[in-house]
């Protein structure tokens, strides 16, 4: 990325744009910490002098085999912190997951809670999140079909993965200590921001704590 470029996506001129028949969308791309981000579609006005590129070019410049993903925790009217997962290669529901971070779809992780916390200060300990459709665990309908992921013999801490593979596929769950037993249909694992998700476990009220952004990592 030259220097021009650079300082277009810095001052935040630079968008990827998607039409559909309700209208447009629009992905925000940003450089963080020497990442070049991209943010999930939503239905918001395009500055004016805004540099655009479509988004199914953007999208196919990602290499299934080292996707990065971002969720952003935030609560109490604040972001606490963001959450980079690597996705494993070549499975449905890491695609899936990055069809919910992206917004492709529709459908995003965007302004979606957390809504449980399972296991808590014990052995496998886990938090859940991901129902774009009630928030509240009941909905997360998937959006691609026979859906599954690689089965280990030991759950880790970080691991992403899905409890369900029915109309609640679309939901995640984030692994915070780890577990002698076995946990089947891992799709990703935290490279960094495990910090930010222990602290939301810490919360008052889990369902407080909301995804208030989430994307990808763009190659540079």
């Amino acid at each position: 990325m030259g220097e021009p470029i650079k300082r277009l996506v810095e001052d935040g001129q630079v968008f990827a744009v998607q039409q559909d028949e309700d209208g447009q969308r629009v992905a925000r791309i940003t450089l963080q910490d020497e990442q070049l981000c991209l943010h999930p579609l939503l239905r918001q006005p395009l500055p004016a002098h805004a540099h655009t590129l479509q988004h199914s070019d953007v999208v196919n410049m990602l290499d299934p085999s080292s996707t990065l993903a971002f969720l952003d925790f935030g609560w109490a009217g604040s972001t606490r912190g963001r959450v980079t997962i690597q996705l494993a290669p070549d499975t449905l529901l890491s695609r899936q997951f990055v069809l919910l971070c992206t917004g492709q779809q529709g459908p995003s992780y965007h302004n979606t809670r957390l809504f449980r916390v399972s296991r808590k200060s014990r052995p496998g300990e886990w938090v859940e999140g991901g129902d774009y459709e009630s928030n509240d665990g009941l909905g997360g309908a998937p959006l691609l079909p026979d859906l599954k992921g690689e089965s280990r013999g030991s759950a880790r801490a970080g691991d992403v993965w899905s409890r369900w593979l029915d109309h609640r596929s679309a939901q995640f769950a984030i692994t915070l200590r780890d577990h002698p037993g076995r946990w089947s249909r891992v799709f990703g694992e935290v490279v960094s921001g495990l910090d930010v998700v222990r602290a939301s476990v810490n919360h008052s009220d889990i369902k407080e704590v909301t995804v208030v952004d989430c994307g990808v990592v763009l190659p540079l």
